[in-house]
Parts: C-alpha cells; sequence; structure tokens
C-alpha cells in the first residue's frame, strides 16, 4: 500500500516538472496576447528597437527563464559585448566581464516612447572622463571636438567591422589608436607611422624625441647649429602639398652641401683638414705642418686664416715674415724708430697678444717715472692717452710727475694751507686701500668737534660730506658750524615734536632727534615711553608695529610723513567691523571693549547670561556659537555672521524629535 502510493507521488511530482515550463509558457503567452497588452508592456519602444515591438518579441530582449530583469542587450549588440569581454572602451568600465544586461539599462533605458533618445550622457558628453574609455585625452587632444576623431572619415576598414550602426559619424566605436588614423602623415610614408617616436601631445613642434645622434647622419659641431631646411628642402607630393624631405639625402661627402672653396687644388677630402667644429680652424692636415716650416705658427698665428696670409689660396709664393712689420704696420707710427732694434715690435709684443705689451713695471722702473704702489696697475692708455688711428699718435715720453699734473683738486684748495699743502698723501694711501677710503678714519675723526659715536662710525664719509657733481665748483664741505641733527637728517616728522627736541642736554646743547632716538640704533626710542601719550599700550597691543596705528597717507609705506598725534583712540580708528554693523547704536555697546579685551580677540568678554534674554544653561554652555548663530548676510561684499534673529525654541535647533517625558 505504501509502495503504491509512493509510486503514484512520484509520478505526480515528474508530471508536474513535465508539464511546469509549457504552463509557465501558456501563461506568459496569455498575458503577452491579451488585450489588456497595453497596461502590461511599459511603454513603446524606442525607433531603434521598432522591429521588436509586439507581444511576441518579449522574449526576444527579457531573459524570462532568469526573470523579466535579465536583459539579453548583449546578444544583439555583440560589438559592445566583446569591447567588455576584453576590458576595452567605455563600457568596460561600467560592467563586469560577464553582464546581465541590467548594467546597459541604467545608462540606455527603453519603453520610453518612439522619440526617447536612449543614449543619455550624465551631466553631457563634453564632460566625459575620457581616460574611462582606455585613451586618456592629453596635451593637444585636451581641447578637441568630439566630431573632429569621431566620424566615419577616421574608422579604417577593419574597425568597421561589426558595427551596427549604419551611420557610421554617429558611432564612438572603430577608432584606430595610432596618430594616422585622424592625422595626415606629414613625412609621407619616409619615417614610419609610429609619430610618438619622435613628437609628442603637446605638440607637433617641435619633435622633442628626435635624436639626430642616432640618425645615421649625427651632427656634431657647427652643424648641430644649421637649421633644419638648409639640408631637408621642402618639395611638393602629387597632390602639389608641401612636405619635408628626411630619407634619400646624399651626406657621404662634404661636397653634395658644401662648394669647393679649394676649386680641386686638394685631391684629398675636406675632412682631411678640416673639422666640422670650424672651417676656418685645420687641426688634421694629413701630409703639411705648418710647424716644420720657416715659420711655425705660435700664439695667435694659428687662429689666422689661411687666406689671411696665403691671398687668393695661393700656397706656392713665398711670403715675407722676417720681421713683424713685413705682415703688419707699425701701430706707433715710428715713434720707436730710433731705437737699435728699429721699433721691432716683438720688443714690447709677443704672438700670444698684442695687448697687454710686454713692457710692463720692471721696464718702466728703468725710466725717469717708476711705478710704485696702486700706479702700478694703472693701464697704460690711463696716462698714455690713445690719440690718433690705432694709437699711432699716443705720446709715451711724459714730463708731469705731481699728483696736480695728472689729478684735478676736487677739493678746491680747501687743504691749499698748511699743514697739508695740497698734499695727497696725507690723507690718501696709494700703497694699500687707493685714492678711495681715505686715510682719514675714525681715530683721526675723534679729534674734530664732530667725534663719531653710535651709528655714525658706521656712515660712509659722503653720507655727510656730501659729494657733488663733477667739475663742480663747489666742493665738498668737510667743515661745519651747525652740527644739529637737522642738518644732516630731515625732520621727517614735521615739528610733531619741536618741544622735545627744544629741551637742553646737559651740555647745553637742544636734544634734536636723540630726545628720543640714539645714535646706536634709530629704531630704539629709549627716550620714547608711549605710556606718557593719550593711549598707553597694553596687551596685545604692546606687539603692533607702529605703522600699523600711524598710518602713512598716500599709501606711503614708511613713517616719513605720518602724523602720530591723528591715530585714533577708538577702536573703530584701526579695526574694521567684523560684525556689519549690527550693534551701531545699541546702549549697551559703547565699543568693541563691551565684548573683547586688548589681550586678545577669542574669546570674547560676551555674558550670554546677562546680556541676552536666552541663558546658556546645562548642555548649552558646551555648544559652539556657530552651532546656533548661523545667520549670515552679505556686508560690503563680505559674508557676516549676524546674531539676531536667532531661534529660541527648542524645537527651533531640535526639531520634534525630542524624547517626551513620561
Amino acid at each position: 500500500m505504501r509502495s503504491s502510493l509512493s509510486d503514484k507521488s512520484n509520478w505526480a511530482g515528474q508530471l508536474a516538472l513535465r508539464t511546469l515550463p509549457a504552463v509557465f509558457f501558456f501563461f506568459v503567452l496569455l498575458l503577452c496576447i491579451a488585450p489588456a497588452h497595453a497596461q502590461i508592456s511599459p511603454g513603446p519602444l524606442a525607433r531603434a528597437h521598432q522591429q521588436l515591438s509586439g507581444a511576441t518579441n518579449c522574449t526576444k530582449c527579457h531573459d524570462l527563464a532568469r526573470g523579466p530583469s535579465q536583459l539579453k542587450c548583449l546578444e544583439c549588440h555583440t560589438e559592445i559585448r566583446d569591447r567588455v569581454v576584453n576590458k576595452r572602451g567605455l563600457h568596460a568600465t561600467f560592467t563586469g566581464t560577464n553582464p546581465t544586461g541590467q548594467e546597459c539599462a541604467k545608462c540606455h533605458s527603453d519603453h520610453n516612447g518612439v522619440n526617447f533618445n536612449m543614449v543619455h550622457w550624465d551631466p553631457n558628453r563634453e564632460s566625459l572622463d575620457h581616460s574611462k574609455t582606455g585613451y586618456p585625452l592629453e596635451g593637444k587632444h585636451a581641447g578637441v571636438a568630439c566630431e573632429k576623431c569621431h566620424n566615419a572619415e577616421n574608422i579604417p576598414a577593419a574597425g568597421r567591422m561589426g558595427i551596427q550602426v549604419k551611420d557610421l559619424n554617429r558611432t564612438y566605436l572603430g577608432l584606430s589608436r595610432n596618430c594616422v588614423g585622424c592625422h595626415t602623415d606629414e613625412h609621407r610614408g619616409q619615417l614610419g607611422t609610429d609619430c610618438a617616436q619622435c613628437h609628442t601631445l603637446a605638440g607637433w613642434k617641435p619633435a622633442p624625441r628626435f635624436n639626430h645622434s642616432t640618425s645615421k647622419y649625427p651632427l656634431t659641431g657647427a652643424h648641430e647649429k644649421v637649421e633644419c631646411v638648409k639640408c631637408h628642402a621642402v618639395i611638393h607630393d602629387a597632390n602639389a602639398k608641401q612636405y619635408v624631405k628626411y630619407t634619400g639625402l646624399s651626406f657621404d661627402k662634404c661636397i653634395a652641401c658644401h662648394a669647393d672653396p679649394h676649386k680641386g687644388s686638394f685631391t684629398s677630402p675636406c675632412e682631411s683638414c678640416h673639422v666640422t667644429s670650424s672651417w676656418k680652424h685645420v687641426p688634421q692636415l694629413v701630409s703639411f705642418d705648418h710647424q716644420k716650416t720657416k715659420f711655425p705658427l705660435l700664439g695667435k698665428h694659428k687662429t689666422v686664416a689661411c687666406s689671411d696670409c696665403h691671398k687668393g689660396s695661393d700656397f706656392k709664393t713665398e711670403i715675407a715674415f722676417g720681421k713683424c712689420m713685413d705682415c703688419h704696420k707699425d701701430a706707433h707710427n715710428g715713434q720707436f724708430t730710433a731705437r737699435a732694434d728699429k721699433g721691432e715690435c716683438a720688443a714690447c709684443h709677443n704672438v700670444d697678444n698684442w695687448k697687454p705689451s710686454t713692457y710692463g713695471v720692471k721696464e718702466h722702473a728703468t725710466s725717469k717715472y717708476p711705478l710704485q704702489d696702486l700706479h702700478a696697475k694703472v693701464e697704460c692708455d690711463k696716462c698714455h692717452e690713445p690719440k690718433g688711428v690705432n694709437g699711432k699718435d699716443t705720446l709715451f715720453k711724459i714730463t708731469a710727475t705731481q699728483c696736480k699734473d695728472c689729478h684735478e683738486d676736487i677739493h678746491k684748495g680747501q687743504f691749499a694751507a698748511a699743514p697739508r699743502l695740497n698734499r695727497c698723501e696725507a690723507c690718501h694711501d696709494l700703497k694699500n686701500k687707493g685714492w678711495r677710503p681715505s686715510v682719514f678714519a675714525l681715530a683721526k675723526h675723534k679729534e674734530t668737534r664732530f667725534p663719531l659715536t653710535g651709528a655714525h662710525m658706521a656712515v660712509p664719509c659722503g653720507d655727510c660730506h656730501k659729494a657733488v657733481p663733477q667739475r663742480s665748483v663747489i666742493p665738498v664741505k668737510y667743515r661745519f658750524d651747525d652740527r644739529s641733527c637737522t642738518v644732516c637728517h630731515e625732520d621727517i616728522h614735521r615739528g610733531q615734536f619741536r618741544t622735545q627736541m627744544e629741551a637742553k642736554l646737559a651740555n647745553g646743547m637742544a636734544a634734536g632727534c636723540e630726545a628720543c632716538h640714539t645714535t646706536v640704533k634709530w629704531d630704539e626710542l629709549h627716550g620714547f615711553d608711549h605710556a606718557k601719550t593719550r593711549f598707553a599700550l597694553l596687551g596685545a597691543h604692546r606687539g603692533v608695529a607702529c605703522i600699523d596705528c600711524h598710518r602713512p597717507p598716500a599709501l606711503e609705506r614708511t613713517l616719513e610723513h605720518v602724523n602720530y598725534r591723528a591715530a585714533s583712540r577708538e577702536c573703530s580708528g584701526c579695526h574694521n567691523d567684523p560684525h556689519g554693523g549690527q550693534f551701531a547704536g545699541r546702549k549697551d555697546v559703547t565699543d568693541c571693549s563691551s565684548c573683547h579685551n586688548v589681550n586678545r580677540w577669542k574669546p570674547a568678554d560676551f555674558d550670554h547670561d546677562t546680556r541676552t534674554t536666552f541663558s546658556l544653561q546645562g548642555a548649552h554652555e558646551n555648544v559652539p556659537c556657530a552651532g546656533c548663530h548661523m545667520l549670515t548676510r552679505v556686508v560690503e561684499s563680505k559674508n557676516v555672521l549676524f546674531y539676531k534673529p536667532t531661534p529660541s525654541k527648542c524645537t527651533d535647533c531640535h526639531g520634534d524629535t525630542l524624547p517626551v517625558r513620561k
């Protein structure tokens, strides 16, 4: 009995399993062909999918065996499927390697009407991060419009296979990543198709990756400075378009580019004598060594061009070279012809260089005016002033030997009397220091009526003894009857401290600037006490620079023209109102000090319990100000926090979420 029931149960189960798909399919068919189809379908298909309209076509897009949400998009769009599987292109960044079709519907939804655009860009196509496609736009590519690359003209034959869009101008598939896929080969196949070997995305010109040294003809010497077009000519292709010729150039011989200046006189190749560094420099003569001739080339003669001596490239006619003047003119116009050597140049000059002359200090010591001390460093033409063409009229015999014979008395006779007697060496020392500075230094200045102290000891002489224009009839003044500060220094305060300056010192002289300042350092105001003014410096004011309160006029950056008494004693005179005037005119607010103190701006001394109607108690004591005061307004182009109106009810800040006490 049990066996019979069991067999019947198994048979019924198997029958149910066999008939279940048919029942399910029949149920779906009824749903699709029923008159209520318009109510079951989400809406009309887009124009691109119109051929799939109809109740019998639902399963062509929906995989009902796995559920209505499982879509078969990639069974038709195989070109997208292949890219996703191979992890290529933009779609591969949005789906996995085994997509179900649900990912497609996130961007390309259907059943929205015939005219619905299934290609949706968020926020727009131009904002797409192109690097997600596997081809980031860099350099010049970054600003190129999409249509410049994505068009039918740029899609090669191999890339067109599998693309289902009929109008290839509307697809983003099929492009080649090679440069020549979009760009014309400017070299017409001369250098291959890999443009990146020489160029970068920053721009076509220049070609920073190209290295001529790796080519068949490395550039050396002067060739490195030659413009490309000098060797690589511009020619035309079959379409009469210009391009540069880079291959097929002849470079095995110099005469391929250069004319033979010797007109066939030498059978050896150019490089047997010349190098690319310089044509005129001939370092490697194969069969000729000038050093073995009667006139070896020494010094500057080594750099002389052959044609300067061998006129017209005539290397056969002998040249006279026994004396310098065989080739060179007498630069001194015969002044030394009376000498035993008849004025031969080699007595004072050599082939290393014409200047300076070898007639130096040692030779000058044999003359009537030996060169001593700094005179030994003076250039010849400072005393022997060049005259005439190339100095041929320059005089080398001088009779005047006194300082005043060569140097002007710039003191205009101030030291002509005893004991100086216009002896320059009394104050100047050519041996050690030269004319300037004078040897009349601090030790001697102490003997004057104005000893130098403090910072005055570091002041250059010219700051007090003012220089005058050259050739001036008024000399530099070295004696002063009035020695007060204002003789040298301008009263930059314009008499604001006249009372203090007129006060007498212990020696009976007026205090002047030293009423506040010292000669040690101007900025150290040992004699000035701000506490004795109408505004004592307290708290943070002690660290404020003078210029921050005593504002210079007309955007000046110094205190030179400051009116010190005009400085305001009110906070608003120096500080801007950060509260946008919301406390102006209130009786309980007299100034910033009503809430703040001079020690620091934050935290304020404002007492919320006594000065407001909302006392801070309990947990409110720890709430930051910004937690309640959040109202801001724009005042003079700045956001200002306003403290009123501020909500005062619990629900204004906490809402209706507060727990109800039972």
